[in-house]
């Protein structure tokens, strides 16, 4: 069976936390990706003559295998598999690799022998053959190290998490880059000045479309390790990271100046307060300073931003990660600010929602720095992307929509109110080059405003009416359905409240749009579907989601009312749901449905018989495609246990009250209802005890006799959804999975959005009509005679006041 691209990463998560113990996530990460690396590389290229990575005799995973339970293991493993494996491949070194025999770290004795073991125990397991798994172009294994090193470093805590840029950050560094549609070969230089563990390198390579050289460097020596795993794992083995302070001590260099590289992209620790130690900035001998000005000592952001200005070529693109502080403090950071904008180097600043990062819940932004057209720049490209994210856990994350929301407006220089627009040069210079971003773009949403002469007189505003104008173009005659003049500026609702709704859903211009609109995706499943069916074994997964949600955003441009980066989200969802899965699945294996037995330990360590599934085409498929009718009268069977059942616990609570017929049974069962009848028999005072024990026992025998068929009847429909699997040719298959599965699936996603929309119009008259319903001197009205009314009540009681 093919490796589940889901399956894979939560199972390593959840094995490796589990035995994490009290270790700190920030190092424990360090002896897990190695392990994932060793396993990897021993997987991939061992006794392969020149592979990228040389695995000498003795140093694979299964020689480490062999150390389970020896009690000298971890000098062991620092011996006979990291010091072989960093010795025959110059790009690693024994540094890059935690020391397997710390006792600190992994406990002394016993403690240490269990917890390597069992460690290695977890990459045993036979889904972990990457040998086999992996469709070409598609880094399952690189993707699942990103995925253990994001958890990694949500459970590090604050600053210990720096070595992980979120993965959606970078995705939007590398396409604001333009490095997609630029000509790109291995001479195309990509530098990371702090690489942290890489992600953000491949994710630039990944974007080029083509093989590029990259550069890193990080001051840490365990990051660095990381990242130079992280590349062989990617497949760019001839990545060359390196360890060092970068504004100290830079190591890419040409002669006694900094290397200069066609792309710079980094994510450097926010506010540095060290950056200048053993430095002097005044007499830098690699001039970052001398042209744009000293950072302040304590605040280093600025030291990194030139650092990567000097670093680019005179063609060269960079973009850099900073904190907003950068756009808006003044003193030498305005001086440097002010020197940059009016060399024209700064292209755009994009604003990202607060909390994204690990180890920091400031808000930052994006900094594009492009030296090629400098000299003709009349503005820079703003955009505030800060409202646009979703929950997860503790963090904020970007939605696949966000991001294809700052790439379109970043890349088209789109004007989008509320997000984003091209700011002249002229207005920086009027607001003192300050870069702050609400100066220039209102993103905040609009309050919902309350109208005064509304309140006073009633009516509805006209101008809250008019702000639904998207909904009246679509259907023009709907709004005179719904209102009436009352006074100029002012309407009033023409249907009753309650049926507002029937009223717009039952209109014939909206019927039509509702018509058009499924048609309108209809014709786009049907294009999906050939296409979709086509895919055969070897397919890129990548490739296959880029296309199919670039098409279903260009099918929606332009449409009204529904919002194309929406019907875009619900795909990416599912994609990462459930279809993913499926395409590395065909990628592996071609189109087989084949079923396997689930099987689960129980608390003993024995292994319990779940029953079976089939990942690509569930049981459910099958049922409802090849036995409808078994499946009804299941349902009809369930609907009558449930009738059976309710009927037997109506009569239970109707006599169990206390002098009732089960007043006095600890449990009623078929046992008591039978012992207490014998008691019984015969006497005649108690014969209205004995008709209700009677027809308890009658529903008792009919809830019994229901669950018995339904039992049956469910084995059976089991045993023939299974006996269907082998029968499936390639063709039913495809129809099973893309036309039942997943475009199902998303038809009823954006049925479900077309269905928000209507709701939304019919919630929004609702709530006009509501808000201002009741003039305030009616009101004033009302609560004068209620007073009244209470006066009296308290005077006939009493009271006086």
């Amino acid at each position: 069976m093919a490796l589940k691209k889901s399956e894979l990463y939560g199972s390593l998560w959840q094995s490796c936390d589990a035995l994490r113990g009290g270790m700190d996530a920030s190092q424990y990460k360090d002896y897990v990706l190695s392990l994932l690396f060793i396993k990897y590389i021993s997987d991939k290229y061992a006794d392969i003559p020149y592979a990228p990575i040389t695995v000498p005799k003795g140093a694979s995973f299964a020689d480490m295998v062999a150390l389970k339970g020896k009690p000298d293991i971890g000098d062991q493993i620092n011996k006979k598999i990291v010091a072989p494996l960093a010795e025959a491949n110059q790009h690693l070194s024994q540094a890059d690799f935690p020391d397997f025999n710390d006792a600190v770290k992994l406990g002394d004795g016993k403690e240490k022998v269990d917890r390597l073991t069992d460690l290695i125990s977890i990459f045993q397991s036979p889904a972990l053959d990457f040998s086999k798994n992996r469709a070409e172009g598609d880094d399952i294994l690189g993707d699942a190290y990103e995925y253990l090193m994001r958890h990694f470093a949500t459970e590090s805590g604050k600053s210990k998490g720096q070595f992980y840029t979120p993965a959606e950050v970078s995705r939007v560094i590398a396409q604001i880059t333009g490095i997609r549609a630029a000509k790109t070969g291995s001479d195309t230089s990509v530098y990371d000045p702090t690489c942290g563990s890489g992600s953000l390198l491949l994710k630039v390579a990944d974007e080029s479309g083509s093989a590029v050289t990259l550069y890193g460097q990080d001051k840490d020596a365990a990051t660095s390790g990381l990242a130079r795993m992280n590349m062989i794992l990617h497949n760019m083995p001839t990545a060359l990271i390196v360890q060092g302070n970068t504004i100290t001590d830079p190591k890419f260099k040409d002669g006694d100046t900094l290397k200069a590289f066609d792309y710079v992209v980094a994510n450097p620790p926010f506010s540095d307060k060290r950056w200048g130690t053993g430095l002097d900035p005044l007499n830098d001998k690699y001039e970052r300073f001398k042209a744009f000005g000293v950072p302040p000592s304590k605040q280093g952001d600025y030291s990194y931003l030139l650092h990567i200005v000097r670093s680019l070529k005179s063609t060269g693109t960079g973009a850099c990660v900073l904190p907003h502080g950068v756009l808006f403090r003044g003193n030498a950071e305005a001086d440097i600010r002010r020197a940059l904008v009016r060399k024209g180097y700064i292209k755009g600043i994009i604003g990202l929602p607060a909390n994204l990062f690990y180890g920091t819940g400031i808000p930052a932004c994006i900094v594009v720095i492009d030296k090629k057209d400098a000299k003709t720049r009349k503005g820079i490209f703003m955009i505030d992307a800060s409202q646009g994210f979703m929950k997860d856990g503790p963090k904020n994350r970007l939605r696949a929509q966000d991001i294809h929301k700052i790439v379109d407006a970043f890349t088209r220089n789109l004007d989008v109110p509320g997000l984003s627009r091209m700011v002249p040069f002229e207005e920086i210079a009027k607001n003192e080059f300050n870069l702050n971003l609400p100066r220039y773009i209102d993103s905040q949403k609009v309050d919902d405003r309350q109208d005064i002469e509304g309140h006073l007189k009633g009516g509805i505003p006209q101008a809250d009416i008019d702000e639904l104008q998207s909904y009246w173009e679509v259907c023009p005659g709907l709004r005179a359905v719904l209102f009436k003049p009352l006074r100029p500026g002012y309407v009033a609702l023409a249907v009753d409240k309650v049926a507002i709704k029937a009223t717009i859903f039952e209109h014939p211009e909206f019927k039509t749009f509702i018509t058009r609109m499924n048609a309108h995706f209809a014709t786009w499943r049907d294009q999906s579907a050939k296409k979709l069916k086509a895919l055969n074994a070897g397919c890129h997964p990548k490739e296959v989601i880029f296309d199919l949600s670039e098409g279903l955003l260009a099918h929606y441009a332009g449409k009204p009312l529904i919002n194309k980066y929406d019907v875009y989200q619900h795909l990416m969802d599912y994609w990462a749901g459930t279809m993913q899965d499926d395409c590395y699945l065909i990628a592996a294996e071609g189109w087989k449905a084949e079923t396997y037995r689930i099987v689960e330990k129980d608390k003993k360590g024995k292994d319990k018989d779940k029953g079976w599934t089939c990942d690509l085409i569930p049981k459910p498929l099958i049922v409802a495609r090849y036995f409808k009718e078994h499946r009804a009268a299941i349902e009809e069977l369930a609907q009558e246990l449930e009738s059976a059942t309710a009927c037997l616990e109506e009569l239970e609570e109707e006599h169990s009250g206390e002098d009732g017929v089960f007043a006095d049974f600890d449990k009623i069962s078929k046992g008591a209802v039978g012992a207490r009848l014998k008691e019984i028999k015969g006497d005649k005072d108690a014969a209205e005890e004995g008709v209700v024990l009677d027809k308890w026992l009658t529903l008792n025998e009919q809830e019994a006799d229901l669950k018995k068929r339904l039992k049956e009847a469910e084995a059976t429909l089991d045993a023939k959804a299974y006996q269907q699997y082998p029968k499936l040719t390639e063709n039913e298959i495809k129809a099973l999975a893309v036309d039942d599965k997943w475009l199902a699936a998303l038809d009823a996603d954006i049925h479900g959005e077309m269905d928000r929309i209507s709701q939304a119009l019919a919630q929004r008259v609702r709530t006009l009509a509501e808000r201002y319903e009741t003039p305030m001197p009616e009101l004033a009205s009302l609560v004068a005679d209620l007073d009244v009314k209470v006066n009296a009540h308290l005077e006939r009681m009493g009271f006086e006041w």
